[in-house]
């Protein structure tokens, strides 16, 4: 089937293009980076400049990079995250590896959030070192939360288990670690949920009877990864109305994931909670789950959003609308 992409000419603004198609030189970039200051803004030509570089532009620009400040060099890749997330076009993959042998712990954690989107064996097996040898606590635990994509990845078949079985290995190990760090042995826990390891639901119960709230909640979140509705969604749907609202908001996650329609009322509830954060996650669950009920409830939250001008909320409640649109056509469709 020939499908007409015309309809999307326009989605992409000009001046945007060009600023890819000429890339700023390496020499501006580095220019412009040793003329950074911590309260000044990041230039243009640093955002466009540091996309799409090559191995032999990363070592050009190591020793500026590394007499850079600290602060500089935390504000610019948080920066470069945030350009990523809005412009998928953006390639960061090179300048990304470069940081995760950084100095600076943040910066090495915000390297792993900079590559999230990329699923190379190279970035896989970068993450495991940092695991096995990072000297930051935090820096593990995110790296082992990049992981889980590969894991999952690997589950799906989209890359092949042969290959990915290292990371799986990895969060195994570190979650049958009892003297390893809390946060990074539940970030294991959230990845090892990914995959059909028989030893996942004995962890998930036993990190949910932990005494440590933290462990708790990544039970609740590792649930949701299972996609093993029969086996956790009832006690999704109890965990729903918990007193904890990390609970709360973990619980409302996994009953979008779990695709729990007997969660929609309980979801409809804490919909009306203050707590905004809970409130998104709770319609991006409805959005996930589908239904009339759903469909009905998901429309009279868009017109209280429109009837409020509550712009940001409106696009939110609209891509939960597309979401749940989808998931019933699916559902209507014999395979």
């Amino acid at each position: 089937m020939n499908f007409d992409f015309s309809q999307f000419d326009d989605v992409y603004d000009d001046e945007e293009d060009t600023r890819l198609e000429e890339s700023p030189s390496l020499e501006s970039v580095i220019q412009a980076l040793q003329n950074l200051h911590d309260t000044s803004p990041v230039e243009r030509n640093i955002i466009y400049g540091l996309s799409g570089l090559s191995h032999d532009d990363c070592v050009h620009l190591t020793p500026t990079w590394n007499q850079t400040h600290a602060a500089i060099r935390r504000k610019l890749i948080r920066s470069l995250i945030h350009h990523s997330e809005a412009d998928f076009r953006l390639d960061y993959r090179s300048f990304g590896i470069l940081c995760l042998h950084d100095a600076d712990p943040h910066v090495r954690e915000a390297a792993v959030e900079l590559l999230w989107e990329d699923q190379s064996l190279e970035v896989m097996h970068s993450l495991i070192q940092i695991v096995k040898q990072d000297d930051s606590w935090d820096v593990r635990a995110t790296a082992l939360s990049g992981l889980g994509r590969y894991i999952l990845a690997g589950e799906l078949e989209e890359l092949p288990q042969e290959e990915t079985r290292p990371a799986l290995q990895i969060a195994l190990d570190i979650w049958q670690n009892t003297q390893e760090d809390i946060n990074v042995r539940r970030r294991a826990l959230e990845a090892i949920a990914n995959s059909s390891h028989a030893s996942v639901p004995t962890a998930i119960e036993e990190a949910f009877n932990s005494p440590y709230q933290q462990m708790q909640v990544s039970a609740v979140f590792a649930m949701g990864r299972t996609y093993d509705a029969e086996r956790w969604g009832e006690r999704v749907i109890d965990l729903i109305d918990h007193d904890d609202p990390e609970i709360r908001y973990e619980a409302a996650r996994a009953a979008g994931e779990l695709s729990l329609m007997d969660a929609v009322p309980k979801l409809a509830q804490i919909i009306m909670e203050d707590d905004h954060e809970i409130r998104i996650v709770a319609i991006e669950a409805l959005g996930e789950i589908g239904g009339k009920t759903t469909a009905r409830i998901l429309d009279a939250l868009l017109e209280k959003a429109e009837q409020e001008e509550d712009d940001e909320l409106q696009e939110i409640i609209e891509d939960a609308i597309a979401n749940a649109s989808l998931v019933d056509r699916l559902n209507d469709y014999d395979f």
